[in-house]
């Protein structure tokens, strides 16, 4: 049989910030349903009874308590999760966008537009970053810049005198 858990004592200010949470509107839904597994503990009731009232099992209201009882309030937010390590520096990424930006020919370029592939050579022979085209596409969109496209026979006029001609 599982041991009797209730969560400890709040403060006055735990309890204000425990009860604004468990009954707010706006808050995110996981914060709020977490500060209602704190507030019926609260309350004095048992965890399978605020289990059936929440929704979710009896062990998702045990962790709670116990982080709560740990941490604080503090104790219902989300805990880091594992991750890999950036791939790209904000240092590296900053340059692609500011290559990107930039003028092709001021950087000793033989051509006017960059496309992705003129971006990713440069970047990997010149610059030092191994970065691959999608993943340039991707850090430019996550600035928010859309690359355009070129242009194709309706760009400029071929003909010198083409105003002149149209009238």
């Amino acid at each position: 049989m599982p041991k009797l858990l209730q969560v400890r004592d709040l403060t006055e200010a735990e309890r204000t910030e425990v009860r604004r949470l468990a009954h707010s509107r706006t808050a995110a839904a996981r914060l709020v349903e977490r500060a209602r597994i704190v507030w019926l503990s609260a309350e004095g009731q048992r965890v399978a009874a605020i289990a059936a009232e929440v929704g979710c099992h009896e062990q998702t209201v045990r962790l709670w308590l116990t982080r709560f009882s740990a941490a604080g309030v503090a104790g219902l937010a989300d805990a880091p999760r594992a991750g890999g390590p950036a791939t790209y520096t904000p240092a590296q990424i900053g340059a692609v966008v500011a290559t990107a930006l930039s003028d092709p020919q001021a950087l000793g370029q033989p051509f006017g537009d960059w496309t992705y592939d003129r971006l990713e050579a440069y970047l990997n022979e010149t610059a030092g970053i191994p970065i691959k085209r999608s993943r340039i596409q991707e850090v430019l969109v996550a600035e928010g810049l859309r690359w355009r496209q070129q242009e194709g026979w309706f760009g400029k006029r071929v003909d010198p005198d083409f105003a002149t001609k149209r009238g």
